[in-house]
């Protein structure tokens, strides 16, 4: 009789379903016998001008380098965003994207006997790192797509230890304010951790988004995650970070696997940052691609959800796998959310000008 190894593995990691990326463009191209150049991928909140120049110059001078570890403790890089962020070093924790850290403080700070909270539409990540422990997770209702913070700050129990928040939220972009992140930290007690996760927070510069960073100095126990996959563009470098008081930091680097970042992305981590040109670009493209695919959308008759980020979450009024599927064999790669609880939406990246309006004409033609 064969052995069933998932029988053998812990509980928490039987009960998950793999993460479900992005389609490739590669692998449309083979499946639709399409060109390469001819497919718009808008389906995983990436950086439609690709990476920084100077980032890609600063990787391309250290490959003499690869020889050798990289820094295991990314001096240059935490000095950098120590600097940036007016933070100290210590209170820096540097993952493989930011999905790394999330997964450290679910597994520094949850067992099978404690509990999560995160809410309904919530990213993926969170109650797969949660099941990964054996904790429990707790979904909150989500208000008008959105976090309920009134209603997580009530779902707290006694054996509760880290909630997540995501502001803005992927995938549907919604996000709150100030008043409301403040009100809401003044509820939970020290002794639950409350994860900030900001990794669109470039895109929402200008607005009232609040600046997580700018709280913990006042709450000891909120933890604050960033990335450079988006608005920094080095989605395929995996650089993340968490920026908290220096106790939490030292918990998870006591847990960070010590080569986490390599040394590749550390230098073109350190250059994006000091790319001010770069971001300010990034931010425009897509500040003018979001008005531009939302007129699109209110011309097709569609309703979406407004976004705080680099995307849009767009209700199609039916079952949208048709339509993804149309759109996939006309080259266009876009998000379908299902697996969310949101079978009627598709979730659209914003790209260049000539990629949004591809997008649009071939959404035209699929909904037709």
């Amino acid at each position: 009789m064969s052995c069933d190894f998932l029988e053998l593995a812990v509980p928490g990691v039987r009960s998950m379903s793999p993460y479900q990326p992005g389609k490739p463009i590669e692998e449309l191209a083979r499946e639709q016998g399409l060109p390469v150049e001819d497919i718009v991928k808008l389906a995983s909140n990436e950086n439609p001008l690709g990476p920084p120049p100077s980032a890609v110059k600063a990787m391309t001078d250290s490959l003499a380098e690869l020889a050798r570890y990289p820094d295991g403790s990314s001096y240059l890089l935490k000095q950098a965003l120590a600097e940036k962020l007016n933070v100290a070093p210590e209170q820096l924790t540097l993952g493989n994207g930011s999905n790394d850290v999330l997964v450290l403080l679910a597994e520094s700070f949850l067992d099978s006997d404690g509990s999560a909270i995160y809410s309904q539409y919530a990213f993926v990540v969170y109650p797969l790192a949660v099941k990964a422990v054996g904790a429990e997770g707790i979904v909150v209702p989500a208000l008008n797509y959105g976090h309920d913070l009134e209603a997580m700050a009530a779902a707290i129990k006694e054996n509760t230890r880290i909630v997540f928040l995501a502001n803005p939220n992927n995938p549907t972009g919604t996000s709150f304010s100030e008043q409301q992140l403040l009100e809401f930290l003044d509820k939970v007690p020290e002794r639950v951790i409350v994860v900030l996760d900001e990794a669109y927070f470039e895109y929402g510069i200008g607005g009232d988004l609040p600046n997580g960073i700018n709280l913990l100095d006042r709450y000891r126990n909120l933890v604050v995650t960033r990335t450079f996959s988006k608005a920094y563009g080095l989605a395929g470098a995996r650089v993340g970070y968490s920026i908290s008081n220096p106790e939490i930091a030292d918990v998870l680097n006591r847990l960070r696997q010590p080569f986490n970042l390599n040394l590749l992305a550390q230098f073109g981590a350190v250059a994006a940052l000091q790319d001010d040109a770069y971001m300010q670009k990034s931010i425009e493209i897509n500040q003018q691609g979001m008005e531009f695919l939302e007129q699109g959308f209110a011309d097709l008759g569609l309703s979406w959800i407004s976004s705080s980020g680099n995307f849009i979450t767009v209700d199609m009024k039916r079952d949208a796998m048709p339509v993804y599927e149309g759109l996939l064999a006309e080259g266009v790669i876009v998000r379908p959310v299902g697996n969310y609880g949101m079978p009627e939406h598709l979730r659209i990246s914003i790209g260049l000008p000539e990629e949004n309006r591809r997008c649009l004409e071939a959404l035209a033609r699929v909904l037709a």
